[in-house]
């Protein structure tokens, strides 16, 4: 039991606190995300105080884009050791990218790597300090923007995280900046100062030191009235994702990796940026402008042929194929089907007849099922033994035979011929020696076959079809 004070600021703090534990199942852990600055030493010293050490984990991100940030990973550490807390800490290396701001790319790299370390940890909650100042600042700073509903919601007490099972909390998001001061002071915590927030270049900055002060003078409530601008329009936003999981029924091919163009364009431009909104983000991309999705549905309406259009965002391409349209990876310096991915590492095997061939790095499984020797997929046992069998990614302009009397093609030709989808078309080659075997979702190079035939039949008892699985559908 946590005893009685006399300082309101102390009370209202672990009220919060208390109410964002009592959210959670009995016992749960939480982490939170501590950097050391004022609010999250506030959050974790009441959680502390409330929960008890063992219910909490402090995990740290080093970003190193400051001279101090090994001094303010020393100070966590020993702030969380003495109250008896689990502590981590993580080094992160910021991507200094075109277009990208450096607070942005620190975000998104903190956040996926505390999501990393929720895992690792067993805790599916994470709780977040930001306060009714930090939700005015982004309010405003979206309003500025332009934004529509979905920033115009700004930070939400809770919510999954995007692709993953961690829970995000902000128990604090109705304290004020100033409580959270006197209630430190009372409970004489000691915390960094991070000199960049000092720094009026950002824009955040700028509203906190220079615009918000002149706001409390004329309009002393205007945090709570932003506060009830953003659950306002997180309100409104929810409805729109109903109607776009409606129009995504109707859309949706392939799980959802790619919509129906036609399907897309029945719609009226309104409903049609709402849906490729929230496609956007159940594939985890973020937001694209206004002006860059009336870019894509002009694209869509006055496309005549397959990758006939191109809208980059984000590291990745728009595209279209046949009635499908769909995002991968690349800009537009690259072929549109010749994806990028031949960085993966090659995985090798000498068979000696197993029946599963795991590929982690392709997130599936080949399986090795005997058969008949008259099976069009067939392949006689020498060629799986003659030599080292390698899986390896598409590096572009690999050419195979699937007709023992037909010419040699491109795989990318084969796949089109198919109707593989791009999406589809990044899976694992194998090979016998330097010699190209069998693709899936196109079948046995027919050429290796030919080459190696008097071998196999002179000496081939038992004969195997190879099938690629995915995870998703390995039983």
């Amino acid at each position: 039991m946590t005893p009685p004070t006399e300082n309101p600021a102390d009370r209202l703090v672990l009220d919060a606190v208390g109410a964002a534990f009592a959210a959670l199942p009995a016992g749960a852990r939480v982490a939170i995300a501590f950097s050391g600055g004022l609010d999250s030493t506030s959050l974790l010293d009441a959680a502390v105080r409330t929960g008890g050490a063992a219910r909490c984990v402090a995990l740290h991100i080093h970003h190193g884009l400051s001279p101090h940030a090994d001094e303010w990973l020393a100070h966590c550490d020993a702030f969380a050791r003495e109250r008896g807390v689990t502590f981590e800490a993580r080094h992160v290396d910021v991507p200094r990218e075109t277009g990208v701001s450096i607070e942005a790319a620190a975000r998104d790299a903190r956040y996926r790597a505390l999501d990393a370390m929720c895992a690792g940890h067993g805790v599916s909650a994470m709780w977040l300090a930001q306060h009714a100042d930090d939700q005015a600042e982004t309010v405003l700073l979206q309003l500025l923007r332009g934004a529509g509903l979905a920033g115009l919601a700004a930070m939400a007490p809770g919510r999954l995280a995007p692709g993953a099972r961690i829970v995000r909390m902000r128990p604090l998001l109705h304290v004020l900046r100033a409580q959270l001061e006197q209630y430190a002071h009372a409970r004489d915590l000691s915390w960094i100062d991070d000199e960049s927030n000092a720094d009026t270049r950002y824009a955040r900055n700028a509203l906190r030191h220079e615009v918000l002060p002149q706001l409390a003078v004329h309009f002393p409530g205007f945090r709570d009235a932003l506060s009830r601008t953003a659950t306002h329009a997180a309100a409104a936003q929810r409805l729109l994702d109903e109607l776009a999981r409606i129009d995504m029924q109707v859309a949706a091919r392939d799980d959802a990796r790619a919509l129906s163009r036609d399907a897309l364009l029945a719609l009226d431009d309104e409903r049609a940026v709402n849906l490729l909104r929230y496609w956007m983000r159940t594939l985890g991309l973020p937001a694209a402008s206004t002006a860059r999705l009336a870019d894509a549905l002009r694209q869509l309406r006055d496309v005549t042929r397959d990758h006939g259009m191109r809208v980059d965002h984000a590291g990745q391409s728009l595209r279209n194929y046949r009635d499908d349209i769909f995002w991968e990876a690349g800009d537009s310096a690259e072929p549109a089907d010749e994806t990028a991915i031949g960085t993966r590492p090659v995985s090798e095997l000498t068979w000696r007849g197993e029946s599963i061939w795991r590929l982690p790095q392709w997130r599936g499984t080949f399986v090795f099922a005997e058969v008949e020797a008259d099976d069009p997929d067939a392949i006689a046992e020498p060629l799986l033994t003659r030599a080292l069998l390698s899986a390896r990614a598409r590096a572009g302009g690999e050419r195979m035979r699937v007709d023992a009397n037909g010419s040699s093609r491109t795989l990318k030709n084969l796949f089109q011929e198919r109707g593989v989808p791009s999406w589809k078309r990044d899976v694992p080659l194998v090979f016998s020696g330097d010699a190209l075997l069998f693709v899936p979702l196109i079948g046995v190079n027919r050429e290796t076959a030919i080459i190696a035939a008097d071998e196999a039949e002179a000496n081939a008892s038992r004969y195997f079809r190879l099938d690629w699985r995915p995870d998703v559908l390995i039983t």
